[in-house]
């Protein structure tokens, strides 16, 4: 009993030693965790691409919010999210300043407002007719504030040491004139009509009209990929497989029924 119980004890101790010997991956850590409806604190103060002190609440101007977490120095996968972005924004009708507000919040608590003017100059050079408008921001903030809004969205990203960086995901957040979480746009690529849809769907009528609303009705969110996908063709989908399936069951059905009466009139 005793020699089972050392075999355990160290069969344990190098269970735990190799899991401390494991190298750290950075993007083991990177992720998102579902908080729906979660609510995003608004009146903290950061810094925007001109140095001014600003909290979310006033960019929102009480309109929903494109929320798109980034690295301001990233030479990866930012620049191409942002850019991605800028591309869907501009291929649907809602417009920036006028219906919603568009945020690159800097996840890296060193970067400074200089890194910030960089993000915004890309994309006030693509975005040129809307940034008239207004409502295209770029900010940087302390640890503390950072980490209170990017927890409260459930967004995870951690340093990784080799390349002097943070792993993170492509993704935007869509932001309730409120201030609560409503949709994540996975990818650094989100679809035109899905920005629509989400902004449609934080705005609660605030924005858009009758039509756009009853635009939500034929569409499903899939919190799994980001993507809203259309009920209308899903019910086709599924009523077709439903038709093939009762098909399907009364030829079987009129097939056996057949050879039943056929060996009944055989044996009689």
């Amino acid at each position: 009993m005793m020699r089972l119980v050392l075999v355990l004890l160290l069969s344990l101790g190098g269970a735990v030693s190799a899991l401390a010997a494991a190298p750290f991956n950075p993007f083991d850590k990177a992720g998102i965790d579902r908080k729906p409806g979660a609510q995003i604190p608004l009146d903290l103060p950061f810094k925007d691409q001109d140095g001014r002190t600003v909290t979310l609440r006033q960019l929102g101007h009480g309109k929903p919010m494109l929320l798109a977490p980034v690295l301001h120095n990233c030479p990866n996968i930012c620049g191409v999210t942002l850019s991605g972005l800028a591309s869907a924004i501009l291929a649907q009708s809602y417009r920036t300043g006028d219906d919603f507000s568009l945020v690159a919040f800097g996840i890296d608590p060193k970067e400074a407002v200089e890194d910030a003017a960089r993000s915004i100059i890309d994309l006030r050079k693509r975005l040129p007719r809307m940034d008239a408008a207004g409502g295209i921001h770029a900010l940087v903030g302390t640890p503390e504030n950072v980490a209170a809004v990017t927890q409260a969205l459930g967004y995870r990203y951690a340093f990784d040491p080799e390349i002097g960086q943070y792993a993170h995901i492509a993704a935007v957040a869509t932001l309730t004139p409120d201030g609560r979480l409503s949709r994540w746009l996975y990818g650094v690529a989100p679809q035109p009509t899905d920005v629509r849809l989400a902004l449609t769907e934080a705005g609660g009528g605030t924005i858009g009209n009758w039509t756009d609303q009853l635009l939500l009705l034929c569409y499903h969110y899939d919190p799994v990929t980001g993507r809203y996908g259309s009920v209308i063709w899903k019910s086709l989908r599924i009523g077709g497989g439903l038709t093939v399936a009762a098909i399907a069951g009364f030829i079987g059905f009129s097939v056996w029924r057949e050879e039943r009466r056929r060996r009944e009139g055989a044996s009689s």
